[in-house]
């Protein structure tokens, strides 16, 4: 079987080299392609760009287009961080070009080529990318999201939480150094996008799960 000019059935890492830069320019547009909008306008949904916060994320799609399309979004945002992740590791042997990719993928979603370069927060595609790269770190941060939200009732806070804490939990299990600093990276732009909720959080404003709001 062949796909995007691999055959994936007798091909080996050895046997087949695959260009970086092929791989670094397709996980950026693979992660600039806005799943939300796509799906709004498939489904008749209204645009998440127009509404709510105006984020084209899981959590605004789900409040505008309900819970079905919003996870729908959060599904394939993450599956545009886990394949190009998954290429890299099945075709590059180092890990600073493994992590490269896994970065363009996650920064195509904050700044895609085709929305002007106004993404989304990017906290599904960088969980693609870490189930990838570090899994067992990706799974205690996940328990820390979500112990979170349940004691806060508010998304933004457990996913600036549970980002913050990747790249510790990637240096506890041992994870190479270019994963913790792909991490720490990614950490880094997810706060810098939710500044605006942590402002709201500070001031006690921020939205709440299961509270209609215009901000996420």
């Amino acid at each position: 079987m062949r796909l995007f000019g691999v055959n994936w059935r007798n091909n080996t890492k050895g046997r087949f080299k695959v260009s970086l830069i092929g791989l670094v320019v397709f996980a950026y547009l693979l992660g600039s392609v806005p799943s939300g909008p796509i799906l709004a306008r498939l489904t008749g949904a209204p645009d998440p760009r127009k509404v709510g916060s105006g984020n084209i994320g899981a959590t605004n799609v789900l409040r505008s287009g309900g819970k079905a399309l919003g996870i729908a979004t959060l599904i394939l945002d993450i599956l545009k961080g886990l394949i190009p992740a998954l290429l890299a590791v099945r075709f590059l042997e180092n890990l600073t070009a493994i992590a490269l990719v896994g970065f363009l993928a996650f920064l195509g979603h904050l700044f895609p080529i085709y929305l002007k370069f106004r993404g989304g927060k990017g906290v599904a595609t960088a969980i693609g990318v870490t189930l990838i790269l570090m899994p067992k770190a990706l799974g205690v941060t996940l328990l820390c999201f979500f112990a979170v939200a349940f004691l806060s009732r508010m998304v933004s806070a457990a996913s600036i939480t549970a980002s913050l804490l990747l790249p510790f939990w990637g240096w506890v299990w041992g994870y190479p150094r270019p994963y913790v600093i792909l991490s720490a990276a990614m950490a880094l732009l997810i706060t810098i996008r939710h500044r605006a909720n942590i402002q709201r959080i500070l001031n006690g404003t921020e939205s709440k799960l299961g509270k209609d709001s215009k901000t996420g």
